[in-house]
C-alpha cells in the first residue's frame, strides 16, 4: 500500500434514512482494509430533523460509534460525526442535535436549497440549472458564514446531478468569485473542505469537488482537507480514498486532516 494512514471521514450506517448497515459491518470492512481511521457521520438534515424525528436516528447512531470505538480501539481509529444537512434551514434543530454528545467532527453540508428538494429530485434545463446554482453558492455562503461545522462537504454537490446524471454542459467558472467568498469565509474561519470520493462512483466520474477547486483552496491558504468516501454501506467505505490523496498531492499538499474533538490532526500523506 503506498499511503500509510488510509482514512474514510464520510460515512453513513443504518442510522442514516439511506444508509443500510451497521456501524460495526462499517469499521469491520475498514479493519479488513487495515484503515487508520473511520469517521461516521450519519444525516441530520435540519430542515426536517423535528417533522422525522431525526433525534433518534442520531442518538443510535452515537450509540453504536462508541460501541464500535471500545470493539476496535487496538485495530482502528473510529471517530464520532455527523452529516449536518441545512442547518442555516434550522438553526434550533442545530443547536439541538449538535448537543447531543461532543462529536469528533461535523461535515457542514447543503442538499436542498429552501423550498426546494434535494438536488436529487430535481428536474433540470440549461436556464433552471444555472439560476438553481447561483442560489446554491448564496446559500452555501450561508452556511460558511454560520460556521457550526469543522469541514464543508462536496460543496458542488448539485453538479452530481446537473452535469452527471442530466448531462447538462454547464460553464461552472461563472460561479468562480461566489466560489472563492465560500472557500475564503472557511479559510477565515480556521475550517476544512473534503474531497468527496462518491462522484468517482457515479455517472459524474470525479471527485466532488473536483481537483481545480482543491488546488484554488490552497491558493487562497487553505489548510485543512479531509477526504471521505460518502459511503452508504459497508462495500464502498475507503473506496476512491487513495485517489482523493492523490489529487492532494498534486495541489501541493504533504498532509491531510482527520478531526478529533474538532481538532484537525495532519497525517503525512506519504
Amino acid at each position: 500500500m503506498r499511503y500509510r494512514f488510509i482514512s474514510d471521514s464520510h460515512t453513513h450506517s443504518e442510522c442514516s434514512f439511506d444508509g443500510t448497515d451497521s456501524v460495526i459491518m462499517l469499521c469491520e470492512q475498514a479493519s479488513a482494509l487495515e484503515m487508520y481511521s473511520l469517521t461516521v457521520t450519519d444525516h441530520c438534515e435540519c430542515n426536517e430533523y423535528f417533522e422525522k424525528n431525526v433525534k433518534e436516528d442520531i442518538t443510535r447512531s452515537i450509540m453504536q460509534i462508541s460501541k464500535a470505538r471500545a470493539m476496535y480501539h487496538d485495530r482502528l481509529h473510529v471517530y464520532t460525526g455527523i452529516e449536518l444537512g441545512q442547518p442555516v434551514q434550522d438553526a434550533a434543530a442545530a443547536k439541538e442535535v449538535l448537543s447531543l454528545t461532543d462529536y469528533d467532527f461535523i461535515l457542514g453540508s447543503l442538499h436542498n436549497l429552501k423550498g426546494e428538494k434535494d438536488f436529487y429530485f430535481l428536474e433540470y434545463t440549461q436556464e433552471n440549472a444555472c439560476q438553481l446554482l447561483d442560489r446554491y453558492f448564496r446559500e452555501l455562503l450561508e452556511l460558511a458564514e454560520q460556521n457550526l461545522f469543522d469541514c464543508m462537504s462536496h460543496l458542488d454537490y448539485p453538479l452530481r446531478y446537473i452535469i452527471g446524471n442530466s448531462g447538462l454542459n454547464i460553464d461552472v467558472t461563472r460561479y468562480s468569485e461566489q466560489l472563492d467568498a465560500v472557500l475564503e469565509t472557511i479559510i477565515k474561519n480556521d475550517k476544512g473542505i473534503e474531497i468527496n470520493t462518491s462522484g468517482l462512483r457515479q455517472v459524474i466520474g470525479r471527485t466532488l469537488p473536483d481537483i481545480s477547486v482543491i488546488r484554488r483552496f490552497r491558493e487562497l491558504g487553505g489548510k485543512y482537507v479531509t477526504i471521505g468516501s460518502d459511503a452508504h454501506r459497508w462495500g464502498d467505505i475507503g473506496s476512491g480514498i487513495e485517489t482523493g490523496l492523490d489529487m492532494l498531492l498534486e495541489c501541493g499538499y504533504t498532509h491531510f486532516s482527520v478531526y478529533e474533538k474538532h481538532c484537525p490532526k495532519l497525517l503525512p500523506i506519504l
